[in-house]
């Protein structure tokens, strides 16, 4: 069995970024789609369930973005008297 590889932080800079950014653009359009009242049933269900997939790939994403942000800021080399500004993942925006 292939052993699945830690992407790099240049990766996840450069192609995995790009890809989220990609995906996120994609579902934006899809939801353009779907909204509109000229389109057959069977395309808005397409790009419904091409939506959800997304919707499902990019919260997973997300996640792991949280993550690596909470270890970081919790990390020993960390200045404990710096707090640090939280507003754009303040969940009750």
């Amino acid at each position: 069995m292939a052993k699945k590889s830690t992407p790099t932080v240049a990766a996840v800079k450069s192609g995995n970024m790009k890809n989220f950014e990609e995906r996120l653009s994609r579902l934006e359009t899809l939801g353009e789609q779907i909204r509109k009242t000229d389109i057959p049933l069977d395309e808005a269900l397409k790009a419904f369930e091409e939506g959800i997939r997304l919707a499902r790939t990019l919260e997973t994403d997300l996640e792991k973005i949280e993550n690596r942000i909470e270890v970081l800021m919790n990390s020993a080399d960390a200045p404990a008297s710096e707090a640090p500004d939280l507003e754009l993942f303040d969940p009750n925006e």
